[in-house]
């Protein structure tokens, strides 16, 4: 049942994400994409973008969305469309919630330990690895990247970075610059 499938494959997600939604797409996108093919590359792209335009956490918004259609493929009503929405934000919340439980039972206790201060330095590269890869995933000919998306890309960078304008500002000049661009 397309359910289950959903909830396996977001909760086994949620489990294995360390650093936040956007590590979380790289994961997104392999299971949905390329080992369940519940959606294509360019869907998959548009829904990350509306999944960064709308309130709330990237990763949960881009499980929301992905569950929404991978049930209104199907042919499913509204109904379950929504049942397949929540499923699959539900299934990767849920990881993290039971994960947060257990570090706060055991965090004062452990925080000083040198294992714990091992792992918790280990996982600042890996994620950082998860987030390039989820970048350079999106990054695809098929996703129409050219010259006007590189220079787009450069002038937020120099805009939010050496001009210190607000990232309000960068996504209203870059939506008006894509308009005129494409």
């Amino acid at each position: 049942m397309i359910y289950i499938e959903l909830f396996l494959t977001f909760f086994l997600i949620g489990m294995f994400t360390i650093g936040g939604g956007y590590a979380m797409l790289s994961l997104i996108q392999n299971e949905v994409v390329t080992v369940h093919g519940w959606i294509d590359e360019v869907t998959f792209t548009d829904i990350v973008a509306i999944s960064q335009m709308t309130p709330g956490p990237i990763g949960i918004n881009t499980a929301t969305y992905i569950g929404y259609d991978v049930l209104a493929n199907t042919g499913a009503s509204d109904f379950f469309c929504v049942l397949g929405s929540f499923t699959a934000t539900f299934a990767v919340v849920l990881p993290s919630f039971i994960i947060v439980l257990a570090i706060c039972k055991v965090y004062d206790k452990f925080r000083d330990h040198y294992l714990f201060q091992g792992v918790m330095t280990g996982l600042k590269p890996a994620t950082l690895g998860l987030i390039g890869t989820a970048a350079l995933g999106l990054a695809t000919p098929d996703n129409f990247i050219d010259w006007k998306s590189y220079m787009l890309c450069l002038a937020a960078f120099t805009a939010l970075f050496f001009k210190k304008i607000g990232p309000f500002s960068a996504i209203g000049l870059g939506a008006l610059a894509g308009l005129i661009l494409y």
